[in-house]
């Protein structure tokens, strides 16, 4: 049995590159940072304290973003209201000097908003596969495991989101998406 040190620096290994992907998941199912914050700590934490039952050679990201998946399931309420962008929160887009002009940042973050709020308007099942899927880049065989569904179902799941998240940009947009 390998000792608590090396249990812990394999875990670390394993676990801290995930941690930014886990977040971004975390804040959109609680649509807070602090809340994401909090979530993504308990997830580590039960992590690695049944980091024992974790098979070797399996796929660690979708085992712990499943963890992460049932630790808000199980300690959250739902999903809260939707949030609004603000260009402080982007100060990226402010250094107009050598970069965009602030009519292009506007558009962009007006088209980032869109699609979050888009996003948001998803049915949560549909708005969590698709997070899994186009944004984490997880396989839908692993997908299937988080959510624990058979892959047809996330399979058209995914689809169905899709298609919806298409339609939603389009009544924005207009016909040329």
């Amino acid at each position: 049995m390998p000792s608590t040190v090396t249990r812990s620096a394999t875990f670390e290994e394993l676990a801290l590159p995930l941690f930014a992907s886990l977040y971004n998941h975390a804040h959109w199912l609680t649509r807070n940072q602090a809340e994401a914050e909090d979530l993504v700590q308990e997830t580590f934490f039960k992590a690695l304290r049944a980091f024992d039952s974790f098979e070797p050679d399996t796929n660690f990201k979708a085992w712990i973003f499943r963890i992460l998946r049932y630790t808000f399931l199980t300690t959250r309420t739902g999903i809260a209201a939707s949030r609004t962008v603000f260009l402080e929160d982007h100060p990226e887009t402010l250094d107009t000097v050598a970069g965009p002009t602030p009519e292009h940042t506007l558009i962009r973050l007006d088209n980032q908003a869109a699609l979050h709020a888009a996003i948001e308007q998803l049915h949560p099942p549909f708005r969590e596969v698709l997070l899994l899927c186009d944004v984490e880049e997880i396989k839908y065989k692993d997908i299937a495991v988080i959510l624990d569904v058979p892959i047809g179902t996330v399979m058209s799941r995914i689809s169905r989101a899709r298609r919806t998240l298409r339609q939603l940009l389009q009544q924005q947009f207009g016909e040329s998406l």
